[in-house]
């Protein structure tokens, strides 16, 4: 790879660099990075970029590869292409896959389909043995083969007691332990939101308490265990906010994430009864949302993830409470979080550069990304002012679930670079 951007704005908050420079990015690395002209070698393929940004790659830390067990949604290849196109040069998947992500062998499946890629893969096992919230997972060999977090995804740790355990099991070595935070004792079948739109539409309501109840017990014990490490996943209420902005005060150990789905849809949108618009935890009222936004101004809020979901238009297309929950996300999120935070000016583009690449890769112990002379190229290349309409046929993911087919957005990908490879984006 031998590219010259010239005239690109670089914005990388860490480097404290947001300003225009002629960037070189040879056999993988930044060769030179100057504001001053660069005459380059026969051959140079030459980029006009004075209508984009070069930031630090983005990483999503929650995303659904399907593989193994479920490649017909997606697998580890088309997973990772799905990223590019949306920007992402480095993702966590989930261990919710068939078998599960509970033993070093697939790992290791994993990380021999997931080499040579653009997008860095990386591994969430299991937070109990088959996700069946009984018998704490062997995290000490998981991690030793290189999982970064453990979670039971897609389903909750119910039982206090194996949460402590948990808690203890991995303080020695300052495991993450992430959580699913849902009381499904609360929510068996549900269909959306748990209110007065639920009642009218027919639909079994999932109430905001089942998410905060396992949350704020997490929270506690976290704390009774010493304030260990502990991350919650896709929050979605305006109390799940409060609890984190309160745990926040006492352990500075508690991280958390919310997806674009959820700061950009409210219930409202089931009206249609559309299976692309359910989801788990489902989309909640204005309120929340307002919520969610006041979070990620103030802190609270670290990480925005994709929960990336794919489905097969046959699992979709049926009635409203026989479909599965999810969406995919990857090609969407960085457009849906642009267009409804730092274009409407709730988030500085330096804010959503934090939210998107710089706190995931801290929070899961990885290196930062740095945009300087002798660094490797591990960059997302954006247009800020370009607006588009999302058009789902343009996706590399293998499938189509989404609810924002035909979406005016700003802020679109130009083109990913890492490991020595550059995809222009298709959307």
């Amino acid at each position: 790879m031998n590219i010259l951007f010239t005239n690109i704005t670089i914005n990388s908050p860490l480097d404290k660099i947001n300003s225009n420079y002629n960037l070189w990015i040879k056999d993988g690395f930044i060769y030179k990075l100057t504001p001053k002209e660069i005459k380059p070698d026969i051959g140079t393929e030459i980029i006009d970029g004075k209508e984009f940004t070069a930031i630090p790659g983005l990483f999503d830390m929650h995303v659904h590869f399907r593989d193994p067990g479920f490649e017909a949604k997606e697998d580890i290849l088309s997973g990772a292409n799905a990223a590019a196109n949306g920007g992402f040069t480095g993702v966590l998947i989930m261990p919710n896959t068939k078998p599960c992500i509970d033993d070093k062998t697939v790992i290791q499946y994993i990380k021999s389909k997931s080499k040579n890629l653009i997008c860095d893969v990386f591994i969430a096992s299991t937070l109990t043995q088959s996700m069946e919230g009984k018998i704490i997972s062997n995290m000490i060999e998981l991690a030793e083969n290189g999982a970064l977090l453990f979670t039971d995804d897609g389903k909750c740790v119910l039982s206090s007691e194996v949460m402590r355990r948990a808690f203890d099991y991995a303080a020695p070595k300052n495991f993450l332990l992430a959580q699913h935070c849902e009381d499904s004792t609360m929510t068996e079948n549900f269909d959306m939101n748990e209110s007065n739109l639920s009642v009218q539409l027919g639909l079994k309501g999932y109430p905001n308490v089942a998410e905060e109840i396992i949350l704020a017990r997490d929270v506690l014990i976290s704390h009774y265990c010493g304030n260990r490490r502990y991350h919650a996943q896709h929050i979605s209420t305006k109390g799940s906010v409060d609890i984190i902005h309160q745990a926040k005060r006492v352990n500075p150990n508690i991280s958390c994430e919310i997806t674009p789905h959820h700061f950009s849809l409210t219930e409202d949108y089931l009206v249609e009864y559309d299976t692309n618009f359910k989801m788990n935890p489902p989309l909640r009222k204005q309120c929340d949302i307002d919520s969610l936004i006041e979070g990620l101004k103030d802190g609270t809020i670290d990480v925005i993830a994709s929960d990336h979901a794919p489905h097969s238009q046959l699992e979709k297309d049926v009635e409203f409470d026989k479909a599965p929950n999810g969406i995919i996300g990857l090609e969407t999120s960085f457009g849906l979080s642009y267009t409804n935070l730092v274009a409407k000016g709730y988030l500085s583009l330096e804010d959503l550069i934090y939210k998107m690449s710089i706190n995931p890769r801290k929070i899961l112990g990885l290196e930062d990304i740095h945009i300087k002379q002798g660094s490797k190229a591990n960059l997302t290349i954006i247009n800020t002012n370009a607006k588009w309409i999302v058009n789902k046929e343009n996706f590399k993911s293998k499938s189509r679930n989404t609810p924002f087919d035909e979406m005016k957005l700003q802020g679109k990908v130009f083109c990913s670079i890492n490991n020595n490879q550059m995809i222009k984006s298709s959307l």
